[in-house]
């Protein structure tokens, strides 16, 4: 039964007009009443090929327990600015379980374009959503992400401080790693985190 579908995605690879017709018809069925089979396929199909034209039908699937896992599999892939942005208007609307699904979704991304959504939920009473949100600014990895992991009192949020670090050192941001580094070298730090930032403080100045 969904051999023709399989087949239309290759078939329309070089088709524009095509493709924008599979798309169409494929976001029609997350409107249909079908079996959630169906729509978990269309998702995967939709993460290929989908485009901001079925954005609103995947987003419209967020805040469903059963289907919200799969409306994410596919908006982390579909590359516009509007799928991210329907990930980050779904975060206020949602159960606690789909906001962490969304907001890993979002650091999957490394939407740079979401670091004040997370800002906004790292201390959420809610344990594991504050945990999400570290991690995903961790990922992010901006000096932007990294300013606002302060703002965080989950342990996650260090390691995600110090990923943010490593990888403005290695983008040539020196003085931005510097700073994080300072920031976790006293002595109310663990041993372990100042010693790592003392290592990052001593790479820091070694690339001047």
């Amino acid at each position: 039964v969904l051999k023709p579908i399989n087949d239309a995605l290759i078939s329309t690879r070089e088709d524009d007009a095509a493709r924008k017709e599979l798309e169409a018809t494929l976001t029609a069925i997350l409107t249909d009443d079908v079996p959630r089979a169906a729509k978990d396929f269309v998702c995967r199909k939709l993460r290929v090929i989908g485009t901001d034209d079925c954005v609103p039908a995947l987003a419209s699937l967020l805040a469903d327990k059963d289907l919200s896992h799969m409306a994410r599999y596919a908006l982390e892939r579909i590359p516009t600015p509007g799928a991210a942005k329907a990930l980050r208007e779904a975060l206020p609307k949602v159960e606690n379980a789909q906001k962490v699904g969304i907001i890993s979704s979002l650091g999957v991304r490394q939407d740079t374009d979401s670091v004040n959504a997370l800002a906004g939920v790292l201390s959420d009473s809610f344990n594991p959503v504050a945990k999400a949100a570290a991690i995903a600014l961790g990922a992010i990895q901006t000096a932007a992400a990294a300013k606002a992991l302060p703002k965080s009192k989950h342990p996650a949020a260090i390691d995600a401080s110090l990923c943010c670090a490593e990888a403005l050192l290695a983008d040539g941001k020196r003085l931005d790693a510097l700073a994080i580094y300072n920031g976790l070298a006293g002595d109310e730090q663990p041993k372990h985190i100042r010693m790592a930032a003392t290592r990052g403080k001593l790479a820091c100045l070694a690339k001047k």
